[in-house]
């Protein structure tokens, strides 16, 4: 077991610099965590994570857990697009036995229409060129999963981003994937979340206005900002027409809270809603006409910055103030 994990490892050492990086030592830190029935996927996980963890000796070792993680996803997906295409549209939800398909239907007849082409075009090579932190990423929230297990690999994730984008227009999807794949440039992660989906929400930032200073207007556009939340765009708000703490109402004959206790409920909506979302959203409300209420906001920021649970999701202190200036 020691000769062939350190083999593997050792193949994959190339173009590394072998004063200091050793596959031995990566192997007998593996060995440790042996046990009955362990598989070989997990094997290759626990050499990524061992030879990540030692890259403060040297940072090839990180370009090392990189490769040992991408082979291993290799290892565990399909490697024609076309077909990762076929598997993510007629997908059947096995809790529901319903059709859930995770790309688009066009987007889907486009691939296979044109999957000779679009296949040839794949160069997986390219998938090695990313470092341990930016595969782990891309693993996490960017590659499409079905049920609950990676289903795409990055160069299938950047193709598919290329035709959502482009289409019918294959050459110019090619040429895309290609300026993608080599890293002359890259879209922001809604596009790269989203393109080629059933929901292609590619826009990065929404800059919204207070409907109302109702209860209409603010859990509306609670609402709004929920939806947008949930296909990963980010939002800026501005509260201005929300009136300051000890107001007058004059449909309740009452005294408002101001905004902190608004604030609070968009920061836990925000929290909640990132339990579905697939990157953590961070909202930025702002204002230009609060005054002493920007200073209690200031001082609770504060406060509550320290403890995670009391709003430090939210940036809705001086730093939008001063944004708006």
């Amino acid at each position: 077991m020691f000769d062939k994990i350190t083999s593997r490892i050792q193949k994959l050492c190339y173009g590394l610099n072998s004063d200091f990086v050793d596959p031995a030592a990566i192997t007998l830190k593996v060995i440790n965590g042996l046990y009955p029935g362990v598989t070989t996927v997990e094997l290759d996980n626990l050499a990524a994570e061992t030879a990540a963890t030692m890259t403060t000796k040297h940072p090839d070792y990180a370009q090392l857990a990189a490769r040992i993680a991408i082979s291993n996803l290799h290892k565990e997906t399909k490697k024609v697009f076309s077909e990762v295409s076929d598997d993510l549209y007629k997908w059947i939800n096995p809790k529901t036995g319903k059709h859930s398909p995770m790309i688009s239907k066009e987007t889907h007849e486009i691939i296979i229409k044109n999957a000779d082409k679009l296949n040839s075009a794949m160069i997986y090579d390219r998938d090695f060129s990313y470092n341990y932190f930016g595969f782990k990423t891309l693993e996490r929230s960017y590659l499409l999963k079905i049920d609950q297990k990676v289903a795409e690999r990055p160069q299938h994730m950047l193709m598919r981003v290329a035709v959502g984008i482009h289409e019918n227009d294959i050459e110019a999807a090619i040429e895309t994937y290609n300026l993608l794949s080599e890293k002359w440039f890259t879209h922001a992660s809604p596009t790269l979340f989203n393109a080629g989906t059933c929901r292609p929400q590619l826009s990065s930032c929404f800059l919204l206005t207070m409907h109302s200073d109702s209860i209409e207007g603010i859990y509306d556009t609670l609402k709004q900002c929920a939806l947008i939340s949930k296909s990963a765009g980010g939002i800026g708000l501005n509260v201005h027409n929300i009136r300051a703490t000890g107001s007058y109402i004059a449909g309740t004959n009452g005294i408002s809270n101001g905004l902190l206790p608004m604030l609070r409920v968009y920061n836990n909506t925000a929290r909640y809603v990132d339990k579905e979302a697939i990157r953590d959203q961070v909202p930025l409300l702002y204002t230009l006409n609060h005054g002493m209420q920007i200073s209690l906001i200031s001082w609770t920021a504060r406060r509550t910055l320290e403890r995670k649970s009391r709003g430090q999701e939210t940036c809705s202190m001086p730093c939008g103030y001063q944004i708006c200036l």
